[in-house]
């Protein structure tokens, strides 16, 4: 989790001011500035006061403050919001990997909740929720225009205690699923040897996540009695996670060199990150799965492995969060924190994942075509409210989307048996792999 000293903001307003006092005009300019803003005050006071005598019940003042600082974050993009110091405490414990709760990852889309991916083995899993869901109502009570925020706090409660979730999905009647909160323990990592090759399958990016990878390696090896003959990677509906989850994921992979970079909003925030040296899997074929679930940190890994030529890249194009957000606390947490998009990742290419997201090497869907078609493609970053924009398809003047062949199951497959996968692990077991990581890369 990365943290911004909430001071720095104090500081550079001070020497921009000082600055201009060496520069008449510059003076006049940064002065008409700072009156309107004082205006802009002015009227939020002027307003929040009329609220709190004159609205037809009596209002909580800390609520409405909370609401408005909610209000003026989220209409930056959907990531930027305002945490209190209850949800913060949360937060932290959540990113230790064991918190309580339903287990998903969700954001915020048109009013309601989404459902970005549930994380295995969790209540949210278990019960049925799926990417792309809409939450609409807990406990019977709407959650319409309620801030995410405080969304997630209505999920959150004691281990054990039902939960009502009204879900939307595409196609289907609005039903109400019944869930038993938990004190969530995800199993970030899981491996098993599938049909003679490795398989390992990463959830989601805690701090547990490199510990669970390393210890699941090493199992494999020793199943394999040494050499591992090739490892299908699945980060499907993995939403990501923590930066330094995913560096040090990709380093089991890589022999050093850059995984990705982080550009602000000016040139001096860029920063790298390179993976260790001595690649754990070296020279160890590669496949890594992906869908449009596939968000952050596991975007951060596939553009790593696909750009650097160490894996060939099979599914459906991730879901393209390629934004960067630090949260800073407030008064050391005591008044919460502040969550707010300071960057963007780019591959060690200088791609941006910024609504655009990871394409495969080989687009290939778990879904029959027929059932693909009626739903659609799933909602991605771009589709959201307010999504920062990708700024280097918009310099190049990129227009539409570009068609992307996808490989379809037979008509006669069972879905269930993971057509994607079945497609990962011929390709490692018929030789065509490195034609094909070739192909790709060419």
């Amino acid at each position: 989790m990365k943290y911004l000293l909430p001071t720095l903001g104090i500081v550079a307003a001070s020497a921009i001011f000082a600055f201009s006092t060496s520069n008449q005009p510059a003076v006049a300019v940064e002065k008409s500035n700072q009156e309107r803003t004082f205006e802009q005050l002015d009227l939020f006071a002027d307003v929040l006061a009329r609220v709190r005598n004159d609205y037809v019940v009596s209002v909580d003042n800390t609520e409405l403050i909370d609401d408005a600082i909610n209000g003026m974050l989220q209409g930056l993009d959907p990531h930027s919001s305002y945490i209190g110091p209850d949800q913060f405490a949360d937060l932290q414990i959540a990113t230790t990997g064991e918190y309580g709760g339903l287990g998903m990852e969700v954001t915020s889309e048109a009013g309601f909740v989404r459902v970005i991916a549930p994380i295995d083995e969790t209540p949210a899993k278990k019960a049925g929720i799926k990417a792309g869901d809409f939450l609409t109502a807990i406990d019977g009570q709407s959650i319409r225009g309620v801030s995410l925020t405080d969304a997630v706090e209505r999920m959150r409660g004691k281990p054990g205690e039902p939960i009502t979730i009204t879900v939307v999905r595409k196609g289907e009647e609005p039903m109400d699923i019944e869930i038993i909160r938990e004190v969530i323990k995800p199993i970030v990592v899981k491996h098993r040897v599938e049909d003679g090759v490795g398989y390992l399958r990463v959830s989601q990016f805690n701090e547990k996540t490199t510990d669970s990878l390393l210890d699941a390696v090493a199992a494999l090896k020793k199943e394999f009695g040494g050499k591992i003959p090739g490892i299908v990677l699945d980060l499907r509906g993995n939403p990501g996670g923590l930066l330094e989850q995913s560096i040090k994921v990709s380093s089991a992979f890589l022999d050093g060199g850059e995984v990705v970079s982080t550009r602000g909003r000016h040139s001096q925030d860029t920063q790298r990150y390179h993976a260790k040296k001595g690649q754990l899997l070296k020279n160890i074929p590669v496949i890594v799965l992906i869908d449009g679930a596939s968000a952050s940190a596991s975007e951060i890994v596939a553009g790593a492995l696909q750009d650097r030529d160490r894996a060939l890249i099979i599914g459906l194009t991730s879901f393209g969060k390629g934004s960067v957000q630090s949260v800073v606390p407030l008064r050391n947490g005591r008044d919460g924190a502040l969550r707010l998009t300071t960057a963007r990742y780019y591959t060690p290419a200088g791609r941006s994942i910024q609504g655009t997201g990871i394409t495969p090497d080989i687009s290939i869907s778990y879904a029959l075509k027929e059932d693909a078609d009626e739903n659609g493609p799933g909602v991605s970053e771009s589709d959201l409210p307010n999504a920062i924009k990708n700024e280097i398809s918009e310099a190049e003047g990129e227009d539409g989307e570009v068609e992307i062949q996808i490989e379809y199951p037979p008509e006669d497959f069972d879905i269930e048996d993971d057509y994607q996968l079945q497609r990962a692990v011929e390709i490692l077991k018929g030789g065509s792999y490195t034609k094909l990581l070739v192909a790709a890369k060419g």
